[in-house]
C-alpha cells in the first residue's frame, strides 16, 4: 500500500494548503513545491518525498524560532506572504534535476538518489546553520578571512551554527539510509551536505556580499555543489 502512491495526493495537497495558510510559502511557491514533490516521488518514492518534507518542516521550524531576533534579516514581503517560487526552486531544484536524470536514465539511479539526498542535506544544513546559528551562535567570523564578523552577514559563520548544520545533514542522510540501506553513502551524504553548506558561506562572502549574485543563486549553487561532490565520491571511492 505504501509503495503505490495512494497517499501521495493527500500529502501534497496537505502540504500546499498548510504552506499557504501558515504563510510559509506564497500560493505560486506552494504549487511549485507540490509539482517538485510529485517529481521527486516519481523518481525516488516515499524516501525522496520524506527528505523533501523533512527539509521543509525543519527549515520552517528553524525560521520561526525566535523570529523577533531575526527581523533585520527578513524582508517584509517574505514575512507577510511567505517564501516565493524562486526560493523553492533554489532549494529543491538540484534534487529535482537528479530526479529528472533518474527518470530518463534509470541506469544512473545509483548516483542520482545519493545526489538528491546530498542536495537536500546541503539545503537543510544551510537553513539550520543560518537560522539557528543566529540564535545560538556565540562568536561569528568571516569564512574567508576568519576575522570576527557580524551575525547575519553573508559569509559569516559560527561554530554552533556549523555543528547544527552537520546535524541537519545527518538527519537527511538517516532518511536516505532508512529508505535505501545503511552503507557508506550515509557518510558521503553528510560530508557532501556539509561541504555544500560551506560552499554557501564562501559564495556569500565572496560574491553575494558584493552584490554579484543573489541569495537564490547561492542556495541553488550550494545544493548543486553537494550533488556534484557526492557523485564524485560515489564514482571514485
Amino acid at each position: 500500500m505504501f509503495n503505490n502512491g495512494i497517499f501521495l495526493p493527500i500529502i501534497i495537497i496537505s502540504g500546499i494548503v498548510y504552506s499557504i495558510l501558515a504563510k510559509k510559502l506564497t500560493v505560486l511557491a506552494a504549487f511549485t513545491g507540490g509539482i517538485l514533490a510529485y517529481l521527486i516521488f516519481t523518481a525516488a518514492g516515499y524516501p525522496g518525498l520524506a527528505m523533501m518534507t523533512t527539509f521543509f518542516i525543519l527549515g520552517s521550524a528553524a525560521t520561526s524560532l525566535y523570529r523577533h531576533k531575526k527581523q533585520a534579516f527578513v524582508s517584509r514581503e517574505e514575512e507577510k506572504k511567505g517564501r516565493n517560487a524562486m526560493q523553492v526552486l533554489a532549494n529543491a531544484g538540484a534534487a529535482a534535476i537528479a530526479g529528472v536524470v533518474t527518470l530518463f536514465y534509470p541506469q544512473l539511479t545509483y548516483l542520482m538518489l545519493p545526489a538528491m539526498a546530498a542536495s537536500f542535506a546541503s539545503a537543510t544544513a544551510d537553513t539550520l546553520s543560518s537560522e539557528l546559528g543566529m540564535v545560538y551562535g556565540k562568536r561569528f567570523f568571516n569564512v574567508i578571512s576568519f576575522k570576527t564578523d557580524r551575525c547575519g552577514m553573508d559569509g559569516a559563520i559560527s561554530l554552533e551554527g556549523t555543528l547544527i548544520g552537520v546535524a541537519g545533514s545527518c538527519i537527511i542522510a538517516g532518511i536516505y539510509a532508512i529508505g535505501w540501506g545503511w552503507n557508506i553513502s550515509f557518510f558521503f551524504i553528510v560530508l557532501a551536505g556539509t561541504l555544500g553548506n560551506l560552499a554557501d558561506s564562501i559564495l556569500g562572502a565572496v560574491l553575494e556580499r558584493k552584490g554579484m549574485i543573489g541569495n537564490d543563486a547561492v542556495n541553488f549553487l550550494n545544493t548543486l555543489t553537494a550533488a556534484i561532490v557526492i557523485v564524485l565520491l560515489e564514482v571514485f571511492l
